[in-house]
């Protein structure tokens, strides 16, 4: 009877735990709420932490199921009912926290070449991949057109000149007359104004003479003068610089009939084809694409909830699938001013950043997806454990270690958090120690001071 006792009182034990466990870890993997923070409760306030990763879930949840399997283990009627629990030794090193974005390569400067002018594309003298330097022919476009267009244009600015040089000649001459005459008058003015005054001739040939000198006057002050001499009319000045301006527009179409490139780069896009026109690309594309290629960058886009780690000039490491498992070195150049919308239906805002990648000749290529490693905080020589490890209570933050085949709770906080490791400070100095074993999926069923069998690397 009291054996049959011991094995009901065995399975009773083992269901209330198999109860416990399936709660637990139903509690684990259950979704947290995008955007909302809970608040923690406990002796000690610790820092907010984000949400866990379903990767940082399943390796929870995988320690909480092999640890459980062990105790359940010791728990199915035998007669020694002692939990057997997984362990891991206890460990120094090093520890980072990091923020991985996946965004496209791109050139540090990049320029669409256009044209507006409705001819047909003649020539084409690059294809996709070349490099061209700063000035280098790219396409010709049909100029018979424009070349008539500057004819006309030339035609009316030597029409313009010549109509200004002819009426630039009449205000001199006319001035020049014009002042003659002024003289003259004058001078009859003089003498008669004396013999008026003598009374030798009459009011009315006074009056005459006076007239005649105003008239003379008059017709000087009708010219424009600009440094003692007459210069012709401002209309036709103005006729000279529309003519001009329209010759120089028409000269500066007939250039652009020789498509250039604006900038030393690669030709990354040819939009265009022999006979098409140049103003009509499909979908509105330019007719090329130039990208400086030498020195590569990503545009990424960083959540509003982690911008506030990211400074200009932190160090990033590059990979993607064209590396194959290589590493490029990269660095954080810029950080946009304004956020913008994540998109999706999202609520979630994002700021654009800039990360240069600081190797040359790499195989990274312009167009391909790449991800940025940014190193957000490190620790050195410090306590690690899995994340999975570290119990949370109302009291406070525990790791549950096995000394002498008994439980111990130590209290600690938490410190740089990878995704799946963490950082743990001990409250009380030298409570953490080498090589000690810490239960990988400890829950509070674990009671301190509990009697168990240890199973892992701290055993």
């Amino acid at each position: 009877m009291e054996e049959n006792s011991k094995t009901q009182d065995s399975r009773n034990i083992k269901g209330m735990e198999d109860e416990q466990f399936q709660a637990e870890l139903a509690e684990l993997m259950k979704e947290e709420p995008t955007g909302k923070k809970k608040k923690k409760k406990g002796k000690k306030a610790r820092r907010e932490r984000t949400p866990w990763s379903r990767k940082r879930k399943l390796i929870t949840a995988a320690a909480v199921i092999l640890v459980a399997a062990a105790g359940f283990k010791g728990l199915g009627g035998e007669k020694d009912t002692v939990v057997t629990v997984a362990t891991d030794a206890l460990t120094k090193g090093t520890i980072q926290e990091e923020l991985t974005i996946s965004g496209p390569v791109s050139g540090t400067d990049s320029v669409d070449v256009v044209s507006n002018l409705h001819a047909e594309v003649t020539d084409i003298k690059v294809k996709e991949g070349d490099h061209v330097e700063a000035g280098q022919l790219l396409a010709v476009i049909d100029d018979s057109d424009v070349k008539k267009e500057v004819d006309m244009a030339q035609n009316a600015y030597d029409l313009a000149v010549s109509t200004y040089n002819e009426q630039q000649i009449l205000a001199e001459n006319g001035y020049a007359r014009a002042l003659q005459e002024q003289e003259a008058a004058q001078k009859d003015f003089d003498r008669t104004n004396a013999l008026y005054q003598s009374g030798s001739v009459s009011q009315l040939d006074w009056e005459t003479s006076r007239d005649k000198l105003r008239e003379a006057q008059r017709q000087v002050r009708t010219f424009t003068v600009e440094n003692g001499r007459a210069v012709a009319n401002e209309s036709y000045a103005l006729q000279v610089k529309n003519a001009e301006f329209e010759l120089e527009k028409k000269k500066e179409q007939l250039e652009d009939t020789q498509v250039t490139s604006p900038i030393a780069g690669t030709v990354v896009r040819v939009n265009t084809k022999i006979g098409r026109f140049a103003d009509k690309i499909e979908d509105d594309k330019p007719m090329f694409i130039i990208e400086n290629l030498d020195m590569l960058e990503m545009k990424v886009s960083v959540s509003e909830y982690s911008i506030g780690r990211i400074e200009v000039g932190q160090e990033a490491v590059i990979s993607a699938d064209i590396l194959n498992g290589e590493t490029v070195a990269g660095k954080v150049t810029a950080i946009s001013p304004t956020g913008e919308e994540k998109g999706g239906g999202s609520t979630e805002r994002v700021i654009p950043t800039t990360i240069q990648i600081m190797e040359d000749n790499t195989r990274l290529i312009a167009g391909i997806t790449a991800r940025a490693r940014i190193i957000l905080n490190e620790a050195e020589d410090a306590w690690i454990v899995p994340i999975s490890s570290v119990l949370e209570t109302a009291d406070g933050s525990f790791v549950l270690a096995v000394d002498q085949g008994t439980i111990k709770w130590i209290p600690v906080e938490k410190g740089v958090e990878s995704d799946i490791q963490v950082q743990v400070i001990p409250v009380e100095e030298g409570s953490l120690w080498e090589g000690m074993g810490i239960v990988t999926a400890p829950y509070e069923g674990l009671a301190d001071g509990m009697k168990v069998v240890e199973n892992g690397a701290g055993r």
